[in-house]
């Protein structure tokens, strides 16, 4: 199933991201609306439609909205995630590259339906060009009267800041966005309280993801029940899919949710790069469980994938061919989160790193039997609720994946190792004055 651009359709467009390309498309008509509508109506017509969020979690953006409690006389605030920090994940930065704008007026939007007047986008420091982009397009919609005060002679008023992150990968979590914005370290936050009650500075906040944001200019501007109708009954609207890895053409492609993982790799993508064989795939950025290359059919919305064992997350979708060591693959996604582990939980802080020292130990030909039994208890120790943030769960799920549907190349390289440690000769014991190290052997 394909159909017509919607994030996306401003790619190939001369001078996509300045004001006037975006106003000769229709660009803040959808704001115009909205502002003259009340905001409950706003809330209810993002309900309707179904969208969800787009950077891993998949929660109803309408519902998520409705949770900012509009009788508290603290002031309100909407942060956009631009953070796009999980690896195979490029879509965002390509959205602020390609139509900056169409982030702006979903800011905006979101912003007048929860009452806020301040509004942050948290960007990737390494961003330079994103946030530097996001910046004059912000001064051109606040030159134009569609950000500032008094937007579009509507009454409202909203100041939009670029705020630059470090680098950390733990402050695409929401609650440590937060407290990187308020000026601290990045660690994530207990909940409850949830944000939409007390976020940043103690005031309701909306975190929304930049995909998300994106697409709510078209549902305001061409209705809820418009947006439902396309994808699936329970995952609407179209997905951008970033494929990296072993395939043709790897890029960001725009997608019907339900679309099945063959149709974006062999379609979309050109299949497995010179004419290979797939082996394995994962379908929502690293974190997200590894799938075997038989369940390619898979359609790609947020049930079908949880019901073939992974997690749609963010689109992030990163392809194996039948040359790669999975022993490798995992010790290189293990040694992501093990330096990215902000600390704060034991499990995730000393589970990480136990679980890499194991697997890097099993790649150089020093595994042993039991290790596999390890891997398993560190998963289950960390995972499932253990620790504050998903980050154990991030570090722990594709242990528990490449195990289930790999096992047989762990096995195999322990294996290798035993055997090879059998053909050597015995070290013999080296006598120590200690008794714990005496034996009848040594003496």
């Amino acid at each position: 199933m394909t159909i017509e651009p919607i994030l996306l359709a401003a790619r190939g467009v001369k001078n996509s991201r300045t004001l006037a390309s975006y106003l000769d498309r229709g660009g803040y008509k959808a704001l115009t609306k909205a502002v003259a509508m009340d905001p409950a109506k706003v809330i209810d017509e993002v309900k309707t439609s179904g969208v969800r969020g787009r950077g891993g979690a998949g929660f109803p953006a309408g519902v998520k909205w409705s949770f900012v409690p509009r009788d508290l006389p603290k002031p309100k605030y909407m942060i956009c995630n631009a953070d796009e920090s999980e690896p195979g994940t490029f879509k965002d930065r390509e959205l602020i590259l390609v139509d900056p704008h169409e982030v702006l007026e979903g800011i905006a939007i979101a912003s007048y339906a929860i009452d806020a007047h301040t509004a942050y986008i948290y960007i990737r420091g390494e961003f330079v060009r994103e946030a530097e982009i996001l910046e004059r397009a912000i001064a051109e919609a606040r030159d134009k009267n569609y950000l500032g005060k008094d937007i579009v002679g509507s009454g409202y008023d909203l100041e939009v800041h670029v705020h630059r992150g470090a680098g950390a990968y733990i402050c695409g979590e929401e609650t440590a966005l937060i407290e990187s914005i308020e000026g601290k370290r990045g660690l994530p936050r207990l909940k409850p309280p949830f944000p939409a009650v007390v976020g940043v500075f103690g005031c309701p906040t909306v975190v929304n993801n930049v995909e998300t944001l994106a697409c709510i200019p078209h549902i305001i501007e061409r209705g809820g029940a418009w947006f439902a109708t396309i994808g699936t009954e329970r995952s609407t609207g179209t997905k951008l899919f970033c494929v990296s890895g072993h395939v043709e053409r790897p890029g960001v492609y725009e997608a019907p949710m339900g679309t099945t993982f063959r149709e974006i790799i062999e379609g979309f993508c050109g299949g497995i790069r010179n004419g290979g064989k797939l082996k394995a795939f994962i379908p929502g950025g690293s974190s997200a469980p590894i799938l075997p290359a038989d369940r390619i059919d898979t359609p790609a919305d947020f049930e079908s994938v949880a019901e073939a064992g992974s997690m749609l997350g963010s689109g992030g979708v990163i392809v194996m061919d039948d040359t790669v060591d999975m022993v490798w693959a995992l010790e290189n996604l293990l040694t992501f989160y093990a330096h990215e582990s902000c600390g704060q939980c034991t499990p995730c802080r000393e589970g990480s790193d136990w679980a890499l020292d194991v697997v890097r130990r099993i790649r150089r030909g020093y595994g042993h039997a039991g290790d596999l039994e390890t891997l398993h208890r560190i998963a289950r120790f960390a995972s499932q609720g253990m620790t504050i943030c998903p980050l154990g769960d991030a570090f722990c799920l594709p242990i528990s994946s490449f195990l289930e549907h790999f096992g047989g190349e762990f096995e195999a390289a322990i294996a290798a190792a035993e055997k090879r440690a059998a053909t050597f000769l015995p070290i013999l014991p080296v006598r120590s004055d200690h008794a714990l190290f005496e034996s009848e052997e040594a003496s």
